[in-house]
C-alpha cells in the first residue's frame, strides 16, 4: 500500500509542476499583460509621427527650399549649411513642382520645422534633419517584389495587347527596347505573340510602385521565335544585356529607329517621283518617321555630334559620327538637345520632332551613312554588340534553363471572339 501511495504522491507533484508551468503567478500575469498592452510604435521614414506636428504637402510653382524652411521658423544659417555642405545628397535647387514632401514640426508653440522629407519618387526619399547638427541623407521605403507573368497575341498593336491586361505601360517600353534591334515594331503582324516574366514593386505590401526590368521574354514575330534573357555581361561595369537561348546578344550597335512607337511615312527610295514636281526624279535618301511635334528623337548609336544647326530644306538637324564607317543625321527638328562636339550614348534624346525646313507634316527624316555614302538602314546588316564571353557561357546556360522552361509553360491570353461574346451575353 505504501508503495502505491508513493507513486500516487509523485504523480500529484508532477501534475502540480505542470500546472505551475502552465499557470504563472499573478505577478507574472501582470508582466505579460503589460507587454501585450504596450503601445505599438509605427515609424514612417524612420520617425514616429506622434512625436511631431505633421504637415503633408507638394512643391508648388514658385516654391523654394529656403522659403519653405524660413516659413517654418528655420534659421538661415541652417538653410545655408544644407545648401552648401549637402549638395551631393540634396541639391536644394532641384526640388520639382508636384513632388510630395513632409515637414515634421515641434509640438510646442513655436511649431518649428525639425525634419524635412522630400520624396524623390515613389520609393526613394531624402531626409533633412534640422535638429541639433544639421544632416541630410537618402533612404528607401521598404519594397516587396512580386513576380508576374504576362502573355498576349497581338491584334492591333503591342501596347494595346499589354494595356488591356492592366499591365504597367513600362513593360511595353521595356519589351520594345529588348527587341529594338531584332524586330521592326513598325511592321508587327496580327497574330504575333509574346510572353514576359518580370517583377512588380509594392510599398507596404499594397501600394503599387512600378515594374522592374523584364527578366525573361519570348516574342514570336512572323512565325520566328526569339527568346531574351537578362544577364550581366560585364560585372565590372554592371552592364546587363539580353541574350537568346544560344547566348547571342540581341543588341546591335544601332537602334532600328530614332523614335518610339511611330510609323514610317516615307521609305528610302532612289527612284521616287513626286507629282508636285511634275513627276521628276527626286530620290529620297532618308527614312521618314511620322510622329507628333515634341516626340523625343534618340541617337541610334554612340557617337560624337559633328553638326547641330539649321540649313535650308533640312531645317534644324543633328548629325552624329559613330566611327570611321557610320554616321547618322536627324532632320526637321523642332529643337536640338545637343551641341557640336558632344559625345552621346545610344538612346540619348538629341532633339524633338518638328516641322522645320521642307516638310508637309511633323516627322523626323533619318539618314544613314556607310563609308560616306547614304544607304537604307532597314536593309543594312547592322553589326552586333559585345558577345557573351566564352567563360560565362556555361553559367549562362545553367541560369536560363529554368527561365526558359517557365516561359514555355506560360499560356497565351486571347481575346474572346465575337461569337463567344454573343454566347456569353445570351
Amino acid at each position: 500500500m505504501h508503495k502505491y501511495w508513493g507513486i500516487f504522491m509523485a504523480l500529484i507533484l508532477l501534475a502540480s509542476c505542470k500546472e505551475d508551468n502552465a499557470k504563472p503567478s499573478n505577478e507574472e500575469n501582470k508582466d505579460d499583460l503589460a507587454v501585450v498592452l504596450e503601445p505599438i510604435i509605427v515609424k514612417r521614414y524612420g520617425f514616429n509621427f506622434d512625436d511631431f506636428t505633421v504637415q503633408h504637402d507638394t512643391v508648388r510653382y514658385g516654391d523654394s527650399f529656403g522659403e519653405l524652411m524660413l516659413n517654418n521658423k528655420v534659421d538661415y544659417p541652417k538653410i545655408a549649411k544644407i545648401s552648401q555642405d549637402f549638395r551631393d545628397t540634396f541639391d536644394v535647387r532641384k526640388i520639382r513642382v508636384g513632388k510630395p514632401y513632409v515637414i515634421l514640426k515641434s509640438k510646442d508653440t513655436t511649431q518649428q520645422a525639425q525634419v524635412f522629407i522630400y520624396e524623390n519618387d515613389a520609393i526613394n526619399y531624402t531626409v533633412v534633419d534640422l535638429r541639433d547638427s544639421v544632416v541630410a541623407y537618402k533612404n528607401k521605403k521598404e519594397v516587396k517584389y512580386v513576380e508576374r507573368e504576362a502573355s498576349g497575341i497581338i491584334e492591333t498593336s503591342l501596347s494595346e495587347a499589354i494595356l488591356e491586361q492592366g499591365i504597367d505601360y513600362n513593360v511595353t517600353n521595356n519589351l520594345s527596347e529588348i527587341y529594338a534591334w531584332t524586330i521592326d515594331f513598325f511592321r508587327l503582324q496580327k497574330g504575333d505573340k509574346f510572353k514576359v516574366i518580370y517583377k512588380e514593386k509594392y510599398i507596404n505590401d499594397s501600394i503599387y510602385a512600378g515594374a522592374e526590368p523584364i527578366e525573361a521574354a519570348y516574342f514570336e514575330h512572323n512565325g520566328k521565335p526569339i527568346y531574351a534573357f537578362a544577364y550581366e555581361n560585364d560585372s565590372l561595369k554592371n552592364i546587363v544585356d539580353y541574350f537568346d537561348e544560344e547566348a547571342n546578344n540581341l543588341r546591335r550597335t544601332f537602334l532600328r529607329a530614332p523614335v518610339k512607337f511611330s510609323r514610317i511615312s516615307s521609305r528610302y527610295n532612289l527612284k521616287r517621283r513626286i507629282r508636285y514636281y511634275g513627276y521628276k526624279l527626286r530620290p529620297h535618301k532618308g527614312t521618314d518617321y511620322a510622329a507628333p511635334i515634341g516626340t523625343p528623337i534618340m541617337a541610334t548609336a554612340d557617337g560624337t555630334v559633328t553638326e547641330s544647326t539649321r540649313k535650308g530644306g533640312n531645317g534644324k538637324y543633328v548629325k552624329i559620327r559613330h566611327n570611321g564607317t557610320y554616321s547618322t543625321q536627324y532632320l526637321h527638328m523642332k529643337k536640338q538637345n545637343v551641341k557640336r562636339g558632344e559625345f552621346v550614348r545610344q538612346g540619348d534624346v538629341i532633339g524633338w520632332v518638328g516641322m522645320t525646313g521642307n516638310t508637309g507634316g511633323p516627322h523626323v527624316c533619318y539618314r544613314f551613312w556607310k563609308n560616306g555614302r547614304q544607304v537604307d538602314p532597314l536593309r543594312e546588316e547592322l553589326p552586333q554588340a559585345e558577345p557573351l564571353a566564352e567563360t560565362l557561357r556555361p553559367d549562362y546556360f545553367e541560369f536560363i534553363s529554368p527561365l526558359k522552361e517557365q516561359l514555355d509553360c506560360i499560356e497565351y491570353i486571347e481575346k474572346p471572339k465575337e461569337e463567344e461574346l454573343l454566347t456569353l451575353n445570351e
